[in-house]
């Protein structure tokens, strides 16, 4: 429950400090520059390479993989046929395409279904949504950002995108059987300890909450997707595939539900992507997902 408040506490310290005047205006931008080229970076070093990879994890790891699929036929063409803009279809795409697998999934997950679901949560995270935010997102971002991209723009920004190159590097010692410990292994925790803190504080400074923006039908179109038509789609779909009552079936449900993904978030501003939507996706959706989650936890049993 402490990773919990912890969410919700840096949250509200990042809306409490727009009202510093003090602070540079480019503050959550800043933020979100470390977060990418340090924090996830050491996420995928402190983590990969010590993931067990199974083939009776593909079932949770795919849900990831489903969501963002539907997530960008969705709203490619559902914004096609309304006329959104390129950056509100790219934001919707990305954002709730990819849910909070990690610091909101993992302590949600251990909560409810001890260790072992804990180890099936860390897979949908690092097989999945860790995969996908480091190289798919990129290129919806690429291709419904400013400008018009060459492929081999591209895919240059894929192969330089700091978590992804990191990615590469985790998953070749994991193959290889190499890990960090000792003083590389703390150091590499204490970068990771501030993922939380950071982005939740980046995000609050740019939660605007208006009511201009709070009637957006942008962002209750995004939030439905992400924590009410998704779930429903695993919990439906899985129930033909796993037993209910296992826990692979339990967690695949629950890691779907989770509130829109940070790091998703953090892709979209720094493309452009309608800030202000992808702000209010993850700043309105974590507080909001508390609820629906207590709704998927009982009808998954």
């Amino acid at each position: 429950m402490t990773n919990l408040y912890l969410v919700v506490l840096c949250l509200l310290i990042g809306i409490g400090l727009q009202w510093v005047s003090s602070l540079p205006k480019d503050a959550p931008k800043s933020l979100n520059t470390y977060l990418i080229y340090v924090v996830l970076p050491a996420l995928a070093l402190l983590y990969i390479p010590d993931t067990e990879l199974s083939l009776d994890l593909l079932l949770p790891v795919l849900t990831a993989w489903i969501s963002f699929g539907l997530s960008w036929l969705l709203f490619a063409n559902l914004g096609k046929r309304m006329g959104w803009s390129k950056a509100t279809i790219g934001c919707l795409i990305i954002v709730p395409g990819l849910a909070n697998t990690s610091f909101i999934g993992f302590p949600i997950i251990e909560a409810l279904y001890g260790e072992e679901g804990l180890k099936i949560a860390l897979m949908v995270d690092q097989a999945g949504s860790f995969i996908i935010v480091s190289s798919i997102a990129i290129i919806v971002a690429s291709l419904y950002g400013q400008g018009k991209k060459r492929k081999r723009d591209i895919t240059k920004k894929i192969l330089t995108f700091p978590p992804f190159l990191f990615f590469l590097i985790a998953l070749s010692m994991n193959i290889g059987g190499w890990h960090f410990s000792g003083t590389i292994h703390e150091i590499l925790s204490a970068f990771a300890a501030t993922l939380t803190p950071i982005a939740l504080v980046a995000v609050g400074l740019q939660v605007k909450i208006k009511s201009d923006t709070i009637s957006s039908p942008h962002l209750w179109i995004g939030l439905g997707f992400k924590l009410i038509l998704m779930p429903a789609v695993i919990f439906l779909a899985y129930r033909f595939i796993a037993p209910p009552e296992s826990l692979i079936y339990k967690v695949s449900v629950m890691e779907t539900a989770m509130a829109p993904m940070i790091t998703g978030s953090i892709i979209a501003i720094n493309h452009d992507l309608n800030p202000k939507l992808a702000s209010l996706l993850v700043g309105i959706g974590i507080p909001l997902s508390f609820g629906t989650l207590v709704i998927w936890n009982l009808l998954v049993g």
